[in-house]
């Protein structure tokens, strides 16, 4: 029962235990590579907007098997994110269709645009 109570503040033991299986994973890759994928995870937790716990474990995991397969392959870097790193992150990001944390203000003002087309007032 406390479990369930945890969660439901928390979100989903599981995907706390996968975070830090992945996070292990990461800081156990080779320069520059660990550097790298640092700088990408910090990123995406400033900029990807991704709110759904499921998504944004899927997009770590997989950005975590894309460093680690670099790694292995001997990658450079500049050929995995390419001239612009923020476009790079940024169209990674996109990938993972979820929620972000804007929808909710994006429906918002279509509504508020919605009613002062049809002349009603709305709250915020």
């Amino acid at each position: 029962m406390a479990a369930k109570w945890i969660e439901m503040l928390t979100g989903p033991l599981e995907q706390k235990k996968q975070y830090k299986h992945d996070k292990a994973r990461m800081e156990a890759l080779p320069e520059p590579y660990v550097t790298s994928a640092k700088a990408m995870h910090r990123y995406l937790m400033y900029a990807g907007g991704i709110t759904d716990g499921d998504t944004l474990m899927r997009m770590f995991t997989d950005m975590v098997d894309l460093w680690e397969q670099a790694s292995i392959d001997r990658t450079a870097v500049r050929e995995i994110v390419g001239a612009d790193p923020v476009d790079f992150a940024e169209t990674f990001a996109k990938a993972y269709a979820g929620r972000e944390w804007l929808d909710k203000e994006r429906a918002r003002f279509t509504r508020a645009i919605d009613a002062a087309e049809h002349g009603e007032e709305q709250g915020s």
